[in-house]
């Protein structure tokens, strides 16, 4: 199990922001297999009497496969209930075991959770024999990395981007208006050095420790233009 964490709630920042950790630690993976939660895939449901749906699966692209089609990763959705359940059952039981524990050691806050799952990972990465592979699962996965058999590249922000800022985001395009300006979730940003009337790329990075939205904005490749807001004026669910 190569990451866990608790978050506040599960949103698309949330997962980029664990894709993030497991690729700066790891690298690469060629493949990620993921069910089909609305973070990761737009899934539509059937039309009804009372309802035609104009859009259909896969019509739109959530943040998280937008990140995951700029690094170049090819997505998996799981589709079946076996093929859901080899997912979600190791989840599921650390997730039973670090209720249960916290319940009976009276623990109450977020940070005395975080280190009861940290041992609980370290359990059972480095400790406990895998019960179909019958192996630890970090001896298994160190000896497949020396034999040359994982299939992670090392990371590195993909052209034309410098900085992982610009891959580890929430994107959005804005077209420049007649003032040389954008409209972006109510706030009227300035946008240098870009054309009028041509479309302009921006990137959210939401900074929770320091409670602001870092907005990064470009124009063919090249960024034009950075500016900070408190968060708290960002009235939008990531």
């Amino acid at each position: 199990m190569r990451f866990a964490d608790f978050f506040p709630q599960e949103c698309a920042w949330a997962h980029i922001q664990a894709t993030r950790t497991l690729i700066e630690t790891y690298g690469l993976p060629l493949r990620y297999y993921v069910v089909s939660l609305r973070v990761f895939r737009f899934v539509q449901g059937r039309d009804s009497v009372w309802r035609k749906h104009v859009l259909e699966t896969d019509d739109v692209d959530t943040q998280w496969s937008k990140m995951m089609r700029v690094l170049g990763v090819e997505v998996i959705y799981a589709l079946s209930s076996q093929a859901k359940g080899k997912i979600g059952r190791p989840y599921r039981w650390l997730q039973d075991h670090i209720v249960r524990t916290c319940a009976l050691e009276h623990i109450t806050t977020v940070q005395d959770a975080r280190l009861i799952l940290n041992e609980e990972l370290d359990r059972y990465n480095n400790r406990q024999v895998h019960s179909t592979t019958k192996e630890i699962p970090s001896l298994r996965f160190e000896q497949a990395v020396c034999a040359g058999n994982a299939l992670f590249r090392p990371f590195s922000p993909p052209k034309p981007y410098t900085s992982p800022e610009d891959v580890f985001c929430l994107r959005e395009t804005r077209r420049v208006n007649g003032y040389g300006r954008i409209s972006l979730f109510k706030h009227d940003i300035e946008v240098p050095n870009a054309p009028l009337h041509e479309e302009v790329e921006v990137h959210l990075i939401p900074d929770i420790l320091r409670q602001a939205m870092d907005i990064r904005i470009s124009w063919k490749d090249q960024m034009v233009h950075s500016v900070t807001y408190p968060l708290q004026e960002f009235h939008v669910y990531f």
